[in-house]
């Protein structure tokens, strides 16, 4: 009646540089062996093997293997450490994370003895006593093996009570086999369920000194340790099922509700594409329902009453809409616009010129490493010379600043200061980040974070312009697609500042249309004033050197003037094309003169 298990057994074993590779051979065979007598089994014992010297690796937990050829087979395959002797920090690691329920050690309440055999040649070089006692009070019991150098006090001091039956110092590797034999013996017990009546309803589990019931799969133990109830496995409400749990005996089963289908995980569900048929005749979008499918028209278009052709609908044409520029039709509306660097009023018609209006502004400057903190000083300039150029105030222009790298951070937002001099010396104060430069991310920081109202932006009914302002020095890590389009689709106008290796192709995308309005380059730190005067002059065109009126190309007066224009042009290049003729055709007799002067000397 003698037998073994069940049992967690963990192996920890010592492979730092002073175990010589003949030697770590024989521990291989020492775990071999005591694996070789054991009943192994996800419901017998189960092993785990860890090795460390400086540092722990794990080569397989209690839930890896099940036989004994293929915990064999993986023994064989340990590359000894060859560091140093971390024995404490080996034992922490067992009992972290090899004990672990997640690594395939059974629950406490289950009685399962959890056993660690530690295999060392040396003294320890961190301390084992406090983490010892914290493993020993966790539940694990301790076996110390040491050979040859070890420290017996080292070994004391991890083993678990009594200590004549847990510490064992051989003198040589090749003795270790002795103890090997010991151990099994000490593993060997009576089969306690044979011993005594154990009542158990399905089986009986036998430990060294007693014995559990446990239930067959589907089944739950009853609060009486012997019988057994069907498991409601939906119950407990941790099935995962997305809309429907259908529980059988010991197992569930996911459903769907009507118009889904379920998942290949067979848990999610996922609406029927009925769109997907290719019978449903909607000229412009198909839209699906749980139950079928509708025709949907594209802005600026109405749905017909058959329900699947559309027509356009061109509301500026059809009402008196009053806008003072232009007229944008909307499905079903419309809105006023303004020209680039004029202010919708609060009519919604009217447009006022930027130097009586106000923005939002919110800078987003590179802070990477490539820029180099002599060179962030000077962004920090740039940044309060454009400050300089605004009217800050809480009813005028609000300013907010971001700076990114491998991280993005919010430095100040919008509703945060009240006028330029507190924004110009918080600016000052900005630390630089350095590392990578993510400025995908930091688009979407500004997108969902600083131009909302929460951080101080405007209402979008207030009709005051969104800009954001990104400076970089060099290409970005992520993509910057998604989010400089989700930023232009949102209402911000978007300029591109670009210093040193700045990659134009970026900057053109991240850039609003025109973009050869909204993007500027400088070849170096040193050189970026010009930057300030180009954005100057794109946000507030009238405010720049001389006058510039944004007129419509297609206005009649407009075609008038670049006719008038183009004369001139060409009356111009007409003049200077009749002097230069002119001119060399006096030459061109003067030489003839010269020629003949030459020949009469001759």
């Amino acid at each position: 009646k003698c037998r073994t298990g069940p049992l967690d057994i963990v192996f920890v074993i010592d492979s730092s540089r002073s175990v010589r590779p003949f030697e770590f051979e024989i521990m291989r065979r020492f775990m071999m062996d005591i694996i070789g007598s054991l009943d192994v089994g996800p419901n017998a014992t189960r092993v785990g093997v860890i090795q460390y010297s400086s540092q722990v690796q794990n080569i397989f937990s209690l839930k890896t293997f099940f036989t004994r050829e293929d915990m064999e087979k993986a023994i064989n395959g340990i590359i000894p450490l060859a560091q140093g002797t971390m024995t404490g920090l080996a034992i922490q690691y067992a009992m972290n994370v090899a004990f672990s329920t997640q690594e395939g050690a059974r629950p406490l309440h289950k009685r399962i003895p959890r056993i660690a055999i530690i295999v060392t040649d040396g003294r320890p070089q961190d301390r084992v006593t406090e983490v010892a006692t914290q493993a020993r009070n966790a539940g694990i019991e301790i076996y110390a093996v040491g050979v040859q150098r070890a420290d017996m006090n080292s070994l004391r001091a991890m083993a678990s009570p009594p200590l004549e039956e847990h510490v064992f110092l051989v003198e040589s590797f090749e003795l270790i086999q002795q103890f090997a034999k010991q151990f099994q013996d000490k593993l060997c017990g009576l089969d306690m369920c044979m011993e005594q009546e154990h009542g158990c309803q399905h089986s009986c589990v036998s430990t060294p000194v007693s014995f559990y019931c446990e239930c067959s799969p589907g089944y739950r133990l009853n609060v009486d340790g012997k019988t057994c109830s069907p498991i409601d496995a939906c119950a407990d409400g941790r099935h995962g099922c997305q809309h429907i749990c259908v529980s059988t005996r010991g197992s569930y089963s996911c459903h769907c509700h009507m118009g889904y289908y379920l998942n290949q995980d067979r848990r999610s569900c996922s609406m029927i594409d009925y769109c997907s048929f290719g019978n449903h005749s909607c000229q412009h979008e198909c839209v699906s329902i749980p139950h079928g499918h509708y025709c949907r028209c594209r802005s600026g278009f109405t749905l017909q009453p058959d329900s699947k052709s559309c027509r356009a609908t061109d509301l500026c044409n059809g009402v008196d809409h009053g806008c003072e520029f232009k007229c944008v039709s909307m499905e079903g509306s419309y809105r006023c616009m303004c020209p680039e660097g004029q202010q919708l009023q609060a009519d919604g018609k009217a447009c006022s010129k930027c130097g009586s209006g106000h923005v939002d502004l919110v800078l987003v400057i590179d802070g990477s490493k490539s820029v180099r903190p002599q060179n962030f000083e000077l962004v920090k300039q740039f940044v309060n010379r454009i400050v300089d150029l605004l009217e800050v105030s809480p009813q005028g222009t609000r300013v907010g600043l971001v700076q990114y790298s491998s991280r993005v951070r919010t430095e100040f937002p919008l509703n945060k200061y009240h006028s330029a001099d507190e924004i110009k010396k918080a600016v000052m104060e900005v630390e630089y980040m350095e590392k990578g430069t993510m400025t995908g991310l930091a688009l979407k920081h500004m997108v969902e974070h600083s131009f909302s109202e929460l951080e101080g932006a405007r209402p979008l009914s207030h009709n005051i312009p969104r800009i954001g302002l990104v400076f970089t020095d060099g290409r970005s890590q992520d993509d910057i697609s998604e989010w400089a389009r989700r930023a232009k689709e949102s209402g911000i106008v978007m300029f591109a500042v670009g210093v040193g290796k700045a990659v134009e192709e970026e900057l053109r995308a991240i850039a609003s249309e025109p973009v050869e309005q909204h993007f500027s380059y400088s070849a170096d730190f040193t050189t970026m004033t010009h930057l300030v005067e180009n954005f100057k002059l794109n946000i507030c065109p009238e405010e720049g050197k001389g006058v510039t009126e944004i007129r419509s190309p297609c206005e009649c007066e407009a075609l008038v003037q670049f006719q008038t224009n183009t004369v001139a042009i060409l009356q111009s290049l007409t003049e200077k094309n009749i002097l230069w003729a002119r001119s060399l055709a006096q030459m061109t007799a003067r030489l003839e003169d010269l020629e003949k002067q030459l020949a009469h000397k001759k």
